[in-house]
């Protein structure tokens, strides 16, 4: 954030309709909840064991583009943070992108509780509450991933961002399912 001619560390002009504002106005934060099912071809235990061990974790779960930075401490009141740097075409300079979430419940083997915010380029979009329940089935597991989102800055393209970030859980999860895979032909 620039600092105004005042020196009060107010947001400029440029900077306040990065972040979708206009003139001093706060933009207005959107709400949206969405709940994600999976079938996974494993036990609980093994499937709870891939979010909580940082290694099997690290197969499914990355931010896009080069990485910079990970860090996972899977406890209550530990988190995980993660950084990257992601190009959008090469036009246009790259986006830096960063995680930060921090661990509320952790129930071993079917409940996992965390909260956590996404940034680019150092603005935070949204926060979300995430709940991920695995509850035993005769073949495997099924696993319910329900997360309470709050936009916080709208992209350039708002109505995007709802949809972006469901998509973006649905293809952390197919991720998540062909790690266990290849974790079981090891």
């Amino acid at each position: 954030m620039a600092t105004d001619a005042a020196g009060t560390g107010a947001p400029d002009a440029a900077d306040a309709a990065a972040c979708g504002q206009v003139g001093n106005a706060v933009p207005r934060v959107r709400h949206d909840t969405f709940t994600v099912e999976s079938h996974l071809a494993a036990p609980p235990s093994t499937v709870f064991d891939a979010f909580a061990d940082t290694p099997a974790r690290r197969r499914w779960f990355k931010l896009p583009g080069r990485q910079l930075s990970y860090r996972h401490d899977f406890t209550v009141n530990g988190g995980e943070s993660a950084t990257s740097v992601f190009s959008t075409g090469p036009d246009t300079p790259p986006e830096r992108l960063a995680f930060q979430s921090r661990y509320l419940d952790i129930a071993s083997g079917s409940r996992i509780v965390y909260a956590y915010t996404s940034c680019v380029d150092e603005v935070p979009r949204w926060t979300s509450l995430v709940t991920v329940e695995l509850h035993p089935e005769a073949d495997g597991t099924h696993l319910q991933w329900t997360e309470q989102a709050a936009f916080l800055t709208p992209s350039t393209e708002p109505d995007h961002d709802f949809p972006h970030l469901r998509g973006a859980t649905r293809l952390r999860l197919n991720g998540l399912a062909v790690a266990l895979t290849a974790a079981r032909h090891i």
